[in-house]
């Protein structure tokens, strides 16, 4: 069994460390809940890397305005193209905010058009249930951000497949904890985490 390794996509413009807590919160629950053979830290990867491509999953999200150089766009577009997947979650939670306005550009202009996710996607059943689609966020309506709740995630398909998955609701914020303190909630909410990394591994 190939072991999974957590992957932190580190581009040279804007904030790509934002959220440090987040990786190892999600190989916790991981572990905890799935039989999957994840390795105990994560690693940083350079965009423009080659090493992108020795990732299944590739994690990025920021505050500041994202741009990719042109390296890295091809690096991304060589990495979709041999079936990798990007997770992109916006630290900001405001389609107003300059992470969204230059991630979903250059998003866009490296994969495609981006459209709204189905809430009967099989994202939100491939491991967990949620069945009405992305679960919400504590950090949505706190008046830090665009103060709407996000309905849909958003996504560029590759045949019946997502390669990149968009997220404007702050799952950052929201799982950026030790996991140590999962056992102060009532329900981990770290669980989405783990169905996008098992859809990663199985589609």
């Amino acid at each position: 069994m190939t072991t999974f390794v957590f992957a932190t996509g580190r581009y040279q413009s804007g904030d790509w460390d934002a959220a440090p807590l987040v990786p190892a919160n999600l190989i916790d629950s991981l572990a905890r809940y799935t039989t999957i053979d994840v390795a105990p830290t994560g690693v940083v990867v350079d965009l423009s890397s080659r090493e992108v491509l020795d990732y299944p999953l590739i994690y990025l999200t920021g505050h500041l305005p994202f741009r990719l150089t042109g390296a890295e766009r091809a690096m991304m577009q060589k990495y979709l193209d041999r079936g990798g997947m990007l997770f992109v979650d916006d630290h900001n939670h405001d389609t107003g905010g300059v992470f969204h306005k230059t991630a979903t550009e250059e998003l866009t202009k490296t994969a495609g058009r981006l459209v709204d996710l189905p809430d009967n996607h099989e994202i939100y059943t491939c491991f967990f249930k949620f069945d009405h689609g992305p679960p919400g966020t504590s950090h949505e309506l706190n008046g830090w951000g665009d103060n709407i709740v996000h309905k849909h995630l958003q996504a560029v398909t590759r045949g019946d497949r997502i390669e990149l998955l968009y997220s404007s609701k702050d799952y950052s914020s929201e799982w950026g904890y030790h996991p140590d303190t999962k056992r102060l909630l009532a329900e981990d909410n770290t669980k989405f985490g783990v169905n996008i990394i098992v859809y990663a591994l199985t589609r």
